[in-house]
């Protein structure tokens, strides 16, 4: 703690136990807080209570107080907790008859502030910050230090707020106990156990007597408490670190886990999943024999589908799950899919996914036959399916083509393009019909099955179903997007298998019929249409520009005209739109090796010429953050001509973007000028990866460097943006400005400030370092050769590069910028000014 801090604190302890000052903020008390754990987390030693007596002062005040406010009471049952955190303070609190005085019966458990949710929860966290070591936990009763567990009924108190109306309360009631059971552990590991003579620890003991007690009560609610605080239990580090304890937890409440997955009507049956998730993840319960996976096996079996399905995609998750296992949880997985399937096939067609099922296939038919419950069922199986097809290694074999063709047939059911015969498919249908959820959830599916390589033969059957969803009228505009997402992904699959096996024809037929649904839809009155329909076609070109069979359909069609039509749209999430994909087309039409002559409204000079008009010109931002990434994006891939050519589209570009608004405009102006620089270096150095030596410096490639970045305008941009009162700009320009000096110097050749400063360029560069080390106040920077700086003088600039302190801007713009204005000392001067102990003049507020 700082002297300053350490003289403001005890009139901050003092007004905070006056009961006649007006409350604070709980920001300011929980930022208190905050200070308090960073000072007692470096430093365990008794000295801070010693030295500032007027904690424990506050502590024994607000104690002494009739009625305190609840957020007081809770802030001092904190800073307790916080203060008794290590052994040597906790003894001196309790050697003030403090501790017991909180934390016991005759402290706020026993009194009206109890009845507050907030002193609850503090007495919570005030507890679980002193349980650290073990004479918090281990209280000899009669000593000198007495122990709010065992002799005060504070374990009680813990058991009984694990069902406390507040769930913050229950919950950290829950974390607390799962904490003392495994820190009262920790003595025991280096014991040599085995599952046979493992005595739990007293406070360990008293928690497993009371889980066991729980889960074999009448009450739901206690059972229910109980099984959350064992899947919290083996979910935290008990399960890994404490083998031998984990197994004999197990073994003591295995046989009524079981009974609960027996008993269909118990409502912890819910819970039963993620517990049983949560055990598996143990290294104890690897082996391929034991109870444990007879056990989860019958979970799989006796579970409804819905309860089922996160323990079975949590199952495949595993590494070390048996393989029996891992079958029957996929098969839990595919039963819907399966189900689905058999329903609305015709006699004589595909069978289904599955050859047997894990449970009751009833239960399946009758959850997707209801209203209430189909779409939910079929929303939560292709997450999980999804999730599954995201794993890089899965260890078994997912029946892709069958599972394509269940999707297929979700989607026709979905928009009523299939008509089962069977009564269960007709219920399906009549569910589903313009199910959005369904639909999006499908189509997720669908495209994270396009790297698979199995589904092949389906992929005419598939785009046909695709361009039913692009085509109709009736598709949303979320279902859309999600279509064309899709789409993009299956028509770069649809290109590597034209590649491989000659299918150009149907590849080019599958494309003529997607340009000419996309045109319709460039052209569509909703703008979230037009928007979506745009980014599919940026994806398209993106992935298919190398491709002869999709240049020909795209040049073919009204794609190039509609987009830039929709240049001048009134929707600018449009506008922005049509920029990116006017951006990449022209990767195509005008950057390519052989660009295709397609008229004279689309050469190069002419799509520059519109994005800079939207550059200078729109009123919104999203356009123009659109076209400075597409400028970047052309100076990336070297489609703005040779060195001339780039100097002087560079130079246009940052004179427009330096006066924008926009920060992230600006933003992009630097990302620009960054790739302008390292490509300008890497053309015209000897050494294009690597600084020049000190012997080079003066050579003709540096000077001739100077002098394409002077005439750039590139030095004024970039000292004027070190000064933008949006601090990511000037930190970038920084960046950029210190990866320049680092190339014109090496190590050790930077100029001394002092030889220069008596020069008239001197002069200027020192003006220059005072008005930058001023920061955002000096927002109005000249960059037109003010106070004796030319920024297009090379040798100005050189001298600027070599004796400004970059570094030191650096440091100060990566500076959070509340460094001073939330350091403690401001936050307890801001205290003493809310209750009005010190005058105005004193106060550092923010």
């Amino acid at each position: 703690m700082t002297r300053e801090c350490a003289v403001l604190l005890p009139g901050v302890c003092a007004a905070l136990a006056d009961p006649r000052h007006p409350g604070l903020d709980d920001s300011c008390l929980e930022k208190l807080l905050d200070w308090f754990r960073s000072l007692t987390w470096f430093d365990p030693t008794v000295e801070l209570v010693q030295d500032n007596p007027c904690l424990t002062e506050l502590i024994s005040s607000v104690l002494a107080l009739q009625d305190p406010s609840p957020s007081i009471l809770s802030f001092t049952l904190q800073l307790a907790g916080i203060l008794a955190s290590s052994e040597s303070r906790f003894q001196h609190l309790q050697q003030e008859k403090l501790l017991g005085r909180l934390f016991g019966r005759e402290g706020p458990r026993g009194g009206a502030a109890w009845e507050d949710a907030s002193v609850r929860s503090a007495w919570v966290k005030g507890v679980h910050s002193m349980v650290h070591h073990q004479p918090a936990l281990l209280f000899p009763v009669g000593r000198t230090y007495d122990l709010f567990c065992f002799s005060t009924g504070g374990m009680d108190v813990l058991f009984t707020l694990q069902g406390d109306p507040s769930l913050f309360v229950a919950s950290a009631a829950s974390q607390l106990l799962v904490h003392m059971l495994t820190f009262s552990l920790e003595s025991e590991t280096s014991k040599a156990l085995s599952t046979k003579d493992c005595d739990w620890p007293e406070c360990a003991q008293m928690i497993v007597k009371h889980i066991q007690e729980s889960l074999q009560s009448s009450s739901a609610s206690h059972i229910e408490q109980s099984l959350k605080l064992l899947s919290s239990l083996f979910g935290s580090c008990f399960g890994s670190c404490y083998a031998a304890w984990t197994e004999v937890l197990w073994l003591d409440i295995a046989k009524q886990v079981e009974s609960f997955l027996l008993e269909e009507t118990v409502q912890a049956q819910p819970l039963l999943a993620n517990l049983l998730l949560n055990v598996a993840r143990s290294p104890v319960f690897c082996g391929t024999e034991g109870s444990f996976w007879a056990l989860v096996t019958s979970a799989l079996e006796h579970l409804t589908p819905v309860q089922a399905g996160p323990l079975a995609v949590g199952l495949l998750k595993l590494c070390k799950c048996p393989q029996d296992v891992r079958i029957q949880a996929l098969t839990v997985l595919l039963q819907p899919m399966d189900c689905i399937l058999r329903a609305a096939s015709q006699p004589l067609e595909c069978a289904g996914l599955l050859d047997e099922s894990v449970s009751d296939p009833g239960t399946v038919e009758s959850l997707l036959s209801s209203k209430t419950t189909c779409a939910g069922l079929l929303c939560q199986t292709l997450a999980h399916l999804e999730k599954l097809l995201s794993l890089k290694h899965l260890r078994v074999d997912l029946p892709c083509v069958s599972l394509l063709r269940s999707l297929m047939t979700i989607l026709q059911l979905c928009n009523g393009s299939l008509s089962p015969a069977s009564p269960l498919g007709s219920a399906m249908s009549r569910n589903l019909i313009n199910c959005f959820r369904v639909q999006k959830s499908a189509l997720d599916v669908l495209a994270a099955l396009s790297e698979e390589k199995d589904c092949d033969t389906l992929i005419g059957s598939l785009f046909d179903v695709l361009l039913a969803y692009l085509q109709s009228p009736n598709t949303s505009p979320t279902v859309l997007k999600k279509t064309f997402q899709a789409t993009s992904k299956w028509l770069v699959r649809l290109q590597e298998l034209s590649c491989s096996n000659s299918q150009w024809q149907q590849t080019e037929k599958i494309l003529e019929e997607v340009f000419v649904v996309l045109q319709k839809r460039l052209c569509s009155p909703c703008w979230e249409v037009r928007d979506s329909s745009l980014e599919f076609l940026t994806a398209m070109v993106k992935c298919l520009r190398d491709q002869k069979e999709f240049r020909q359909c795209l040049l073919s069609s009204e794609v190039l005209r509609l987009t830039e039509n929709l240049l001048e749209d009134p929707e600018s999430y449009v506008r922005a739109s049509a920029v990116t994909a006017v951006g990449h087309l022209a990767l195509i039409t005008c950057f390519a090796p052989e660009s295709p002559v397609i008229g004279n409204q689309y050469n190069k000079e002419s799509i520059v010429a519109k994005l800079q008009e939207i550059l200078s010109t729109d009123s919104e931002g999203f356009p123009r953050r659109a076209v400075i990434s597409i400028f970047t994006k052309w100076l990336r891939e070297g489609c703005t001509g040779q060195l001339e050519d780039t100097e002087q589209f560079v130079s246009r570009v940052i004179q427009t973007v330096e006066c924008d608004l926009d920060w992230e405009v600006r933003l992009g102006g630097l990302e620009l000028v960054e790739v302008f620089c390292s490509q300008t270096i890497c053309q015209l150095s000897q050494c294009p990866y690597a600084p020049v030596s000190s012997a080079v410096t003066s050579s003709t490639p540096q000077n001739e460097l100077l002098q394409v970045f002077c005439q750039a305008k590139l030095f004024g941009f970039l000292f004027g943006s070190l000064c933008d009162c949006d601090k990511p700009v000037g930190q970038r320009a920084c960046d950029v400005l210190v990866g320049l000096r680092g190339h014109f110097y090496p190590m050790s050749t930077l100029e001394n400030p002092q030889e220069i400063e008596d020069s008239p360029a001197g002069r200027g560069i020192a003006w220059l370092q005072r008005t930058l080390r001023q920061g955002s106040l000096a927002q109005n920077f000249p960059t037109d050769g003010g106070d004796g700086v030319d920024f297009q003088d090379p040798e100005s600039m050189m001298l600027a590069l070599g004796a400004i302190d970059l570094l030191e801007l650096h440091d100060e713009l990566n500076k959070s910028s509340d460094h001073v204005e939330e350091s403690p000392q401001s936050l307890l001067q801001d205290i003493l000014a809310t209750v009005g102990t010190i005058e105005d003049n004193e106060v550092d507020c923010y």
